[in-house]
């Protein structure tokens, strides 16, 4: 069992920032899991935002957030952040946190199938 708090939501303006913050906890979570971030917004299907590889060396984003969001973790802690920068009213979305054992060929983009834990979401609204 793994469980996947997360935390930092907000309503911030077009521009601003927001830090999410995710906690692993339970008797089967690893750390050389993949923890990532993906999004569900309105009438949309959740997609990949970013991922960090269980070392924390390497990291994934999807297009839409490159040079804007800055995925890390501190395995100390099992917690994984999202640091993102110069938001978008089109980054407004539930932001879900989700972890699991992903094959190297599918780090670049995984999809939602591709991992069984997942954290219960937080809001990030954006304003114009």
């Amino acid at each position: 069992q793994v469980l996947l708090v997360e935390s930092g939501g907000g309503l911030v303006q077009a521009g601003g920032s927001l830090r999410l913050s995710c906690a692993a906890s339970g008797r089967s979570f690893s750390r050389s899991y993949t923890m990532a971030w993906f999004r569900e917004a309105p009438g949309k299907e959740r997609e990949f935002v970013a991922s960090s590889t269980g070392s924390g060396v390497s990291a994934y984003y999807a297009d839409s957030v490159q040079g804007r969001f800055t995925v890390s973790r501190d395995n100390a802690k099992n917690t994984v952040y999202l640091q993102m920068n110069s938001l978008k009213v089109e980054d407004t979305a539930v932001y879900f946190c989700a972890a699991g054992p992903i094959p190297f060929s599918r780090l670049k983009s995984p999809t939602v199938l591709d991992f069984a834990s997942w954290g219960q979401g937080t809001q990030v609204t954006v304003s114009a």
